[in-house]
């Protein structure tokens, strides 16, 4: 029987205006599905005329500009639709979705469709929940004395996974999907047994225990920054009194 990390896989990144979930925008997004390792992957991609100006720190890091994008872009609303539709048949495929720090892209993918669309991305996995692989969570928790960071790059550096055009969001989307690969062929003898549901389920723990022993560190540092223990989507928050 093949192991979920040589069957089918989809993967989704997005490029945004900033890293504040709940006030940046989405910009570009790619979903890639690959059916096996080796095999041609499937790229689909968007993208978005957000609405805004777009921070000249933003375009330093992904290149796109306000011009291109208004030249470019559409517009948010529909945009969203589709993400939301696209991620959901995957999920009733029962096909692994794998996220580069998942609380980031579908927090924000969350926030968007709330605020263009009046919906929040759970409403699409009413009747299949999405099945989330996080590289990142999945790394730190297999190998966790490792020093050093952990960003996608470092990540690549380290599985030995070619990373071509950095920041662009399909270039990403597919890099984290041989990374997951590669870590699933790394760590063989604990990951093969578990199942993308029960994997799905286990990093939930996993990141809040991440997350909990960070915000120690941070604590201990005299950094007055709050971590965030949610894992694969952050809570909505509250309105203001």
């Amino acid at each position: 029987m093949t192991c979920w990390y040589e069957g089918p896989l989809a993967a989704f990144d997005t490029e945004t205006t900033g890293v504040d979930v709940e006030t940046d925008r989405i910009v570009s997004a790619a979903v890639v599905v690959q059916d096996a390792p080796g095999t041609r992957p499937r790229v689909t991609r968007w993208l978005v005329n957000p609405g805004m100006p777009v921070p000249e720190a933003a375009t330093a890091v992904h290149g796109l500009t306000d011009e291109h994008l208004q030249r470019n872009g559409r517009w948010p609303a529909p945009v969203m639709y589709e993400i939301a539709e696209h991620l959901a048949e995957h999920a009733a495929m029962h096909r692994p979705l794998v996220v580069m720090n998942a609380p980031f892209d579908l927090t924000l993918l969350d926030r968007e469709l709330r605020r263009h669309r009046a919906s929040a991305l759970d409403r699409w996995f009413e009747a299949s929940p999405l099945l989330v692989l996080d590289p990142r969570v999945l790394d730190k928790h297999l190998d966790r004395y490792r020093k050093g960071r952990r960003t996608l790059t470092d990540l690549c550096a380290h599985y030995e996974v070619s990373l071509e055009g950095a920041h662009d969001a399909a270039a990403d989307a597919l890099a984290s999907l041989d990374l997951v690969r590669a870590l699933g062929r790394r760590f063989a003898a604990r990951l093969e047994r578990l199942s993308p549901a029960e994997l799905h389920t286990l990093q939930t723990t996993w990141h809040a225990a991440q997350a909990r022993g960070l915000q120690a560190w941070f604590a201990r540092s005299g950094t007055p920054e709050t971590v965030n223990t949610y894992w694969p989507l952050r809570p909505e928050l509250p309105a203001a009194a």
